[in-house]
């Protein structure tokens, strides 16, 4: 990296950080389509397994305790939850039902899935989709569903490893080359993986630079 990109990713990410630690609240979830809130600015959403660690992911980034609620219990996101970032409004940031092992009836399931699926294809302010891996598990099938539907979507999305500071140096270096790998197989991903620990703060600044860019492209 020459001096003027260093200096450049610096200033972008501290333009990610005033902006993603201001102004952030919750506007509304939404069960069905319909309820969607009016396409105006553009979208950064965050999919992943139950319990991978969204919600303390969405709050360590916006610097919050309980913006998002964390729950042991998998499943409890059943909505596209929308928060409004910046003032003036400057991006939403979306967040989607977990998917596998969801403790739910099958139908339900079926209609978060529907819901999700619409909402991929027909979105067009979403600009960029965050796919979240647990660092301690790899991609699993059903991470991979996820992805393949965002093939199929043409919605471009980046992997987050989650939960970083849950294993060892050597193997979290693994577990990245191995999502990256995974990540080339697939039209739509973003080659880079961003490594993250909502606990200790890790790649927290690096990922906020990454959704203000993708929000600005």
């Amino acid at each position: 990296m020459t001096e003027e990109e260093a200096v450049a990713a610096a200033e972008l990410e501290e333009r990610a950080r005033k902006l993603l630690t201001g102004r952030v609240e919750f506007l509304l979830s939404a069960p069905q389509l319909k309820f969607l809130p009016e396409p105006v600015v553009p979208e950064i959403a965050f999919a992943g397994r139950s319990n991978v660690g969204k919600s303390s992911l969405l709050n360590a980034l916006t610097n919050r305790k309980s913006l998002a609620r964390a729950s042991v219990t998998p499943g409890r996101t059943q909505e596209l939850n929308f928060f409004e970032v910046g003032e003036p409004l400057a991006m939403r940031l979306v967040d989607m039902p977990g998917y596998g092992f969801a403790k739910a009836p099958l139908k339900v399931v079926e209609r978060w899935k529907m819901l999700v699926r619409d909402f991929l294809r027909g979105r067009q302010v979403l600009k960029r989709t965050l796919v979240l891996i647990d660092s301690r598990h790899g991609v699993k099938d059903v991470d991979r569903d996820m992805m393949k539907l965002l093939d199929e979507a043409a919605v471009g999305y980046r992997l987050i490893l989650t939960k970083a500071d849950k294993i060892k140096a050597s193997e979290l270096a693994a577990v990245q080359a191995a999502t990256e790998a995974e990540a080339r197989k697939h039209v739509a991903a973003y080659p880079t993986v961003h490594a993250t620990s909502a606990e200790k703060g890790m790649g927290i600044p690096e990922l906020r630079a990454a959704i203000l860019f993708d929000s600005e492209t």
